[in-house]
């Protein structure tokens, strides 16, 4: 039969190889054994081809008339284009494969030779070419091999399963590298099947799924970034985030789903794919979330239930929203929040209470800033929640990522006025809270349209009287005088540390997760017709000016702890008496006012133990954080992170080169050039069959850091050099991808010798004022180098001594190895 194989293929040689290049070629490849999966059969007519490739070519007569049909074969033009392949014999298998370009050289190989034939193929790459060839054989195939003409049945059905597997498997990563994931997900399923109905290979079965997992995250951002009209495709992409979820056991699970993620890249990866989820999505899935319970899921909700509520003029949902929030201000500053639903609901006096608990000084001012000549700071209110809709809340979901809808139309809307006429009074409200509201004083209600023209009133008369500061349009351009940085930078603060995975503010407070949501009673307005201007008691409080000698602090102990107002004639009654109580009531405000501050510092600073790690949700996927403790991301280095960091490479590197050919962690520690070195160095070992296993001594000698334009970062001179540190080609390595030193075998040279110069350097003693963002670092290395072929040594260990120049450079905040050079 023939096969689309050429002998310098097989060799993986170009046809200008010499005499030379075929010999180690033909040794290295001999050498290197395929996966211990394979049958003695498979592996011997592997070697087969081998032998009668490199019998060929080393022949100067054979291989002249071999170059003479194969470049006759290469660039002649055929008349039957469609013609394929076939077999000598009329009833081989040959005829269901795949046909095949006549111009691609082919060879002549006996039945028994196939599986070899496709074993090489897979190793060449050619994936899809071995699925073509190797699936007719397979259950339900046309191909058989009953007739023993490719050998045991059993053992050549085994070997085909399993070569076809690797090629799935091995195209699915080729295609995830490519970014086609849903493809890659198909290949890799489709060996996975395989492997299961044939109830072969466990081990790489394992593997295939295994990468499955890491691929879910990827696939779901795609399946879910697709048309909504892609209502299948976008299904299936809830259903593996639902399965993560569930493995993971809630958003801010700790539980382990096989992705790789650790809990602050999935709140990450969560962010991101917000954008890709309509409002109504996103508050099915985290409302069902937050039942867990799990704190981020609340928080996320709240925000979804808001954006429809809101955008879709349904009131319902913001009170969900406020109900799922009101709970939680024991242990988070959520008041701006509940001020914004109290807000969207009419309730004003709740609002004005809660915008004086919150500690959110920069939205707080902002609000001031542009109520600046209004009684109260409902226009600020208004203004900034707009902005806030429109800025934070809106970008996360796809259906509301254009949505401009404004508080007047929001008011307007005759069912928004039906719903806030229907809740109870606002009074009664807070006589049902009192534990929650204090003692604050009913307020002089508002009907929802009274509330309405409000709004539109004090927007045009007061906010857009200076419309080219405070008009959206304008916004962006008048950023310094709206605080527009500020603002926003207070906001997405807000967005992330809402969840259980807790941030720290610009001022350094900590603002930690929220807890599950409870029901809380519902606040409301009554309608009023005896004042022609009605106005809440929150706004009336701050139109009230300071009395002499009355400070601030008083001032807002005041409003927090007033009575009922009475009419003039009762104030008129026994003066001194209630005067005297005014002043107690005064003094105990204020106590109470800074005890209560107080005890909340104090459980603000004990909940940040109970949270899950700091994180920010506004960060994507794909760009993945370190521990703050890993010595590669400190923007200064000493000898001990430089220690740390080259041992760190040392143990890569033991990887890179060992039994495993495992160079998962070299991403992490390199950068071009000397990453593809290494990468390539690995894939010729591998390739060739050898490893060699490592020994390493480390010790620092000096350390000098340079700025960006190359300048040297005056340091204080530092102790002697570091302890010395061994690693061992076992000791753990960050992950990254795959990579490979010299493949000279003649002797056991390291790889460290092939480096760019760089001076002498001394250790700085004490951060500089300058960021570092190259460094040198001389270091002492012991290296004691064992080499294996085909799993025996090649010859003794060999120890050197290298005095080694490590060439550092910041890269993603981290202190990467960029080259070197023995010294």
């Amino acid at each position: 039969m023939r096969i689309p194989l050429d002998y310098y293929r097989i060799l993986g040689l170009p046809i200008q190889a010499t005499s030379e290049q075929l010999r180690q070629a033909h040794r290295d490849r001999t050498l290197q054994l395929p996966r211990r999966e394979y049958s003695d059969a498979a592996i011997s007519a592997r070697k087969q081809l081998l032998d009668q490739a490199y019998a060929v070519l080393s022949s100067a007569d054979q291989r002249r008339a071999y170059d003479s049909g194969f470049l006759a074969k290469t660039y002649e033009l055929s008349s039957d284009s469609n013609a394929a392949l076939s077999s000598d014999q009329p009833d081989n298998s040959a005829d269901d494969m795949a046909e095949v370009d006549p111009h691609t050289p082919s060879i002549e190989i006996e039945e028994d030779q196939f599986i070899g034939a496709l074993l090489i193929l897979q190793e060449l790459g050619e994936y899809e070419l071995v699925l073509k060839l190797g699936r007719p054989f397979l259950t339900g195939g046309s191909a058989s091999l009953n007739d023993y003409k490719y050998g045991d049945p059993n053992i050549v059905f085994s070997d085909i399963v399993l070569t076809v597997a690797l090629a799935c498997l091995e195209l699915g990563r080729e295609q995830w590298q490519q970014g086609q994931y849903e493809n890659a997900a198909e290949a890799l399923e489709t060996g996975q099947q395989l492997l299961l109905r044939e109830g072969l290979f466990v081990n790489v079965r394992g593997e295939i799924q295994a990468d499955l997992y890491r691929l879910r995250p990827y696939r779901i951002l795609e399946l879910l970034a697709l048309p909504e009209e892609c209502v299948q495709e976008r299904q299936l992409g809830m259903e593996l985030l639902e399965d993560m979820l569930s493995e993971r056991r809630g958003i801010d699970g700790s539980e382990n789903d096989q992705s790789g993620l650790n809990v602050d890249d999935f709140l990450k990866f969560i962010q991101q794919l917000r954008s890709y989820l309509t409002a109504e999505e996103q508050k099915q899935l985290f409302e069902r979330e937050s039942s867990r319970p799990s704190a981020v899921a609340t928080y996320l909700a709240v925000y979804a239930l808001l954006a429809q509520g809101f955008a879709e003029r349904q009131p319902e949902l913001v009170q969900r929203a406020k109900q799922y929030l009101s709970p939680l201000s024991d242990r988070q500053d959520v008041y701006l929040e509940r001020a914004i639903c109290s807000l969207l609901l009419g309730q004003t006096e709740e609002a004005s209470h809660d915008l004086e608990l919150s500690q959110e000084q920069d939205s707080i001012g902002f609000i001031r800033q542009h109520s600046y000549s209004s009684p109260d700071l409902l226009p600020g209110l208004c203004l900034y929640t707009e902005r806030w809709f429109h800025d934070e809340v809106f970008p996360h979901f796809r259906d509301l990522a254009h949505c401009r809808t404004s508080l007047k139309d929001y008011f307007a809307d005759r069912h928004v006025q039906n719903y806030l006429e229907a809740l109870p009074s606002e009074a009664v409200a807070v006589q049902e809270q009192p534990a929650r509201l204090h003692s604050v004083r009913p307020g002089l209600a508002q009907s929802p349209a009274h509330l309405a023209a409000d709004v539109t009133m004090r927007q045009t008369g007061v906010v857009q009287q200076e419309a080219s500061d405070f008009s959206h349009s304008n916004y962006a351009e008048r950023s310094s005088s709206l605080d527009h940085d500020t603002l926003i930078a207070t906001a997405r603060a807000r967005i992330a540390s809402r969840t259980n995975a807790a941030t720290l503010g610009s001022e350094g407070r900590f603002m930690g997760g929220v807890s599950t949501a409870e029901r809380v009673a519902q606040s409301s307005v009554e309608e009023t017709d005896s004042s022609p201007q009605p106005r809440s008691q929150w706004s009336r409080s701050h139109a009230e000016p300071l009395k002499d000698g009355e400070s601030s602090d008083t001032m807002a102990a005041r409003k927090v702890g007033d009575r009922p107002v009475k009419s003039r004639s009762s104030r008129s009654l026994g003066w001194l008496i209630p005067a005297s109580a005014v002043l107690g009531v005064i003094l105990l405000g204020a106590i109470g006012t800074w005890l209560f501050r107080t005890f909340q510092s104090s459980q603000r600073s004990s909940v940040q133990s109970d949270n899950v790690p700091l994180v920010q949700l506004d960060q994507p996927l794909l760009t993945l954080t370190e521990t703050v403790t890993d010595p590669t991301t400190i923007t200064t280095i000493d000898n001990e992170a430089a220690k740390q960091l080259i041992t760190a490479w040392l143990t890569a590197k033991s990887k890179a080169m060992g039994s495993t050919h495992d160079t998962t962690a070299l991403d992490q520690i390199l950068v071009d050039p000397k990453l593809s070195e290494w990468r390539s160095a690995s894939e010729e070992a591998k390739r060739d069959g050898w490893y060699r296993n490592y020994k390493h001594n480390v010790t620092i000698e000096s350390v000098e850091l340079l700025s960006a334009n190359g300048q040297v970062i005056p340091t204080q001179p530092a102790p002697n050099a570091s302890p010395t540190v061994q690693s061992s080609p076992d000791a753990a390595a960050t992950a990254s991808p795959a990579e490979t030193p010299s493949p000279d075998l003649g002797t056991s040279s390291s790889p460290d010798s092939a480096v760019q110069s760089s001076p002498n350097a001394t250790v700085p003693a004490s951060p500089t004022s300058v960021t570092a963002e190259q460094a040198r670092v001389i270091a002492n290395v012991t290296e004691t180098t064992e080499t294996f072929r085909n799993g025996k040594a090649d010859g003794a260990a060999q120890t050197e001594q290298l005095r080694v120049q490590y060439t550092l450079v910041r890269k993603d905040g981290k202190w990467r190895i960029q080259d070197w050079q023995l010294q």
